[in-house]
This record gives C-alpha cells, structure tokens and sequence, in this order.
C-alpha cells in the first residue's frame, strides 16, 4: 500500500490507519432466495469470500469490518474462518446508515474503504489503487468510478469543468438514473459504489444525510454533496477494468459473473503453464491450483482447494473436490475424487470413485468402478475391477482381485482391514473386518475372510465345489413328464 507524501518535518509520523467496510447487510430480493445474496457462490466460493479476500490482500483482516444484517448470523458463520470483524445492522435502512452504525468501530482509523459485499471481481490492486489516489490527492471522499457502454440503472458522475481540456477529478455531483436529464444519460461513467472516505470528514458530516427519498434511506451517495457544500475535496478514480465492479442482482447475472470468473481462472492457468482443451467447458474453482505441463481435457470440473503437481493429465468428464495430487498422475475418465490424496505416477480411473480419506501411494492403479474411502493404498498396489475398499490399511505390491469386498461396518461401528506389503488377494474375496492379512500371503477367488491370515500363508475360505453328474438332464425330464 502506497503511503501518504509527506513533508521533511512529517517524515516521522506513522503511515495511516486504514479499514476497509465491506456492505453485507442486503437481502437481494430479485434473486427470490432464501440464501442472503452476498453466499450466492460464483468462481466456486460466495460472493462475500472473494470481496474478503481481496480486502485481506490490502490491509490485515482485524482491519476488516464486514457489516451484517439479513440472516447475520448466517453470513457471520459462513466466513468467519477468515478472522474478519462484523458490525450488525439490525435495521437496514441505506449504505449511509450501515457506516452510522459502524461507526464506533471505525472511528479508531484515519481512513476507510467501502466496498459492496456481491462485486466479486474487486482486485486488489484496484482497491490499493483507490486507497492511493485517495491519500495523494487528500480527499475527504473518493469515489471509484468505471466506464459502461450500458450504463442504465447506474448513478452517473459529474466530473467538475467536463468541457476542459484537461479532465478534472473532482467531482460535481452523482445523479441517479431516474432524476438524470437525457445529457446526462449519455455519460458513460458510473459511480460503482466503492468509496474511499477521510473519517474524521465522514462522521463529522454522516448526520447530515436525509431520508427524504422514495426509499426513506441514508444513501451514502449523498456524502459527494455534503462534503462539498462543507468546501472537503471529493474526487474520482476510474478504473480501466469496468468487469471488476459488476455486481449480481439476478440468477442471470449470477451465471454471468461466474463464467466470467472461471474464464479468467483458465486464461491464469495457460498463461502458467498448464493445458486447457476447450477451457469453456471446464469448470474450475478461483482457489485450485495446477502446475505447468498438465493437460485438463474438455468437461472436468476441479473445485475447491485442489492442488494438482506436474506432468498430470485430467480426462474429461473426472470431478476433482479438495483433493492433492502429486506429480505425473492419470486421472483416466469419468473419475470423481473428493478429499483424497494421489501419490506420483499413480493412474486412477476410468469411473473411479474416491471418497474422503482415501490415500492413493506412488504408482499405485485404481481401476474401472472401484470405490474407496478412508484407506492407504501403497505403492505399486492395484485395485483394478468392481472393488470397494473401505477403512483399509494396504501395503505396497498388492494385487486385489476384482469383485473384492472389504466388510467394515456392522451396523454400529466401522473396522479395519490391514493388508500388509505382497499380499494377494483373488476375486470376488470378501474380507470381515477387523481381519489382517499377512505379508506375502494368498487369498483364493470367492473366499469369505474372517479371521487373521498369517504372512507366507494360503487362505481360502469357500465351500468345496459338489460336481452331480446328469442332474441337469434329470431335472429337465421331469419337468417334462410333469
């Protein structure tokens, strides 16, 4: 952050205390929903996670005040996690009355930044940027402004002297849409409701704002007049990406802020190394990260806080949740991964399913329809065909047939089963947990596996095969005589 010029005799004084507020308190009504507007999620989080995150990178989170009122309590356990401040608008009644109410907190600060909670795209070098502008130009009030080919429903700003050579950024007025004349909406710069205000100047002058309006609202918009009527400079910063101040009052406009923020995260990712085939169809979360030379293929999804090595390629259609994977896997189709960890060069798929706690060592296979959940599976071991393994410890070099059944749970409590290193384990086993089975022991096809199996050792656990010679045939010559 850019601290404030300062004179020879001020060298000495400290850099400025800044917050940052961020507007949290609506209810968004047009989105016809239960869930308050600002936990919408867009780019995999909610809108209000990704504003906090932004603000987090300009100033310290214990100098962030997120200001809640519909469903507060919901919103506050939403993004608690993130060590930032609330303040309670019990009664909403405009953006100016939010920053009344938050007043005590905020009055310990030289300065405030106001950012509205549903404009996800916010970046922080554009909020450092405010900041900046603000403190060089000793503002009382600055405003973020942004230019929009369709500017309907926005507030316009008037800069001072707009007929001069030279554009001015002080501020005349903001005027809203419905009292603008036809010239003025012709301008194209909108107010996107993002502030930078000196504090003392801003609490000093907020009791001065009317409810005359067909609202009955404090708009904090009208601080541009007041302070200028009290003689305070307020000024405009525009930025250049007008995406990033874009809000969402729409399910429509939910989907576009979305795809806007996932496209964004793809173009970071080839611009970083990794491949991306037909990145409109992928479905990639703001927090995963990917390391150069892997190749996603088209409709995968990654989400959450998924982080993927090297070297890796993803096949269409696989989902990937909160998952780690290490350098050099395959991740083959139709695969769903949540909460795992893969190991390097291990392959996995196609139409694997691996369930949270599940740890899949170095170059270890899990193959077509195999479900696993809460197990180590060690290197070099394969689990290939139709298999559930569930709360297993395996170790490496085992070889586990298709159709293999790991019994964990009795209708109470979950057991273990452990497989120790060279096992082999045929099809269609069925292991009763809690067994063991030795290292380097041999399990028969179709065996029912009860009790432990030492290491070295053949088990088998099956009935032994009746043959009845021309029974077939009897049974048909009965039926006929019948």
């Amino acid at each position: 952050m850019k601290k404030q010029k300062n004179t020879p005799s001020q060298l000495s004084q400290p850099s400025p205390r800044v917050a940052i507020a961020i507007m949290a308190a609506g209810k968004g009504t047009r989105l016809k929903s239960q869930l308050p507007k600002v936990l919408h999620e867009v780019g995999g989080k909610p809108l209000l996670s990704h504003v906090i995150s932004a603000a987090t990178r300009v100033v310290p989170a214990s100098d962030v005040f997120v200001i809640v009122g519909h469903e507060a309590d919901r919103v506050r356990a939403a993004v608690a996690p993130t060590g930032v401040n609330f303040v309670l608008q019990s009664e909403q009644r405009g953006t100016g009355h939010a920053l009344m109410v938050a007043r005590t907190p905020l009055s310990a600060y030289d300065h405030v930044i106001v950012l509205s909670g549903d404009a996800p795209q916010i970046t922080p070098q554009t909020i450092a940027q405010l900041l900046n502008f603000h403190l060089d130009q000793d503002a009382a009030m600055t405003l973020l402004s942004a230019h929009l080919d369709t500017p309907t429903g926005y507030g316009r700003v008037i800069r001072k002297n707009p007929r001069s050579s030279k554009v001015s950024s002080e501020v005349q007025a903001i005027v809203e849409e419905k009292s603008a004349t036809l010239a003025q909406k012709q301008i194209r710069e909108i107010n996107a409701g993002f502030y930078a205000f000196s504090v003392p100047q801003l609490f000093y002058h907020i009791e001065k704002l009317s409810t005359a309006n067909p609202h009955a609202e404090y708009y904090l918009t009208d601080m541009a007049e007041l302070l200028r009527k009290a003689r305070q400079p307020v000024v405009t910063w525009k930025t250049e990406n007008s995406a990033e101040v874009l809000g969402a009052n729409t399910r429509a406009e939910l989907a576009l802020l979305d795809s806007q923020i996932r496209m964004r995260k793809c173009t970071e990712l080839m611009a970083a190394g990794v491949s991306i085939f037909y990145p409109s169809t992928s479905v990639i979360d703001a927090e995963v990260a990917i390391a150069p030379d892997t190749v996603i293929e088209p409709f995968v999804q990654i989400l959450g806080s998924t982080r993927i090595g090297r070297h890796c390629r993803i096949r269409s259609y696989s989902v990937i949740r909160d998952s780690e994977i290490a350098d050099g896997v395959l991740i083959r189709n139709g695969s769903i991964l949540d909460n795992a960890h893969v190991a390097t060069n291990a392959i996995i798929g196609p139409y694997s399913h691996l369930r949270p706690g599940s740890n899949i060592g170095e170059a270890a296979h899990v193959g077509n329809f195999v479900e696993t959940k809460k197990i180590t599976l060690g290197k070099g071991s394969k689990a290939n065909h139709l298999t559930y393994l569930g709360d297993a410890e395996i170790g490496a070099g085992v070889n586990i047939g298709a159709g293999t059944i790991t019994c964990n749970y009795d209708g109470v409590h979950k057991h273990t089963t452990i497989i120790e290193d060279g096992v082999f384990i045929g099809s269609d086993s069925t292991l009763v947990a809690p067994v063991r089975v030795g290292k380097n022991a041999y399990v028969a096809a179709a065996s029912c596996i009860t009790e432990d199996v030492p290491e070295d050792a053949l088990a088998l656990g099956r009935s032994r095969q009746i043959v009845k010679e021309n029974w077939a045939r009897e049974k048909r010559a009965a039926r006929q005589t019948k």
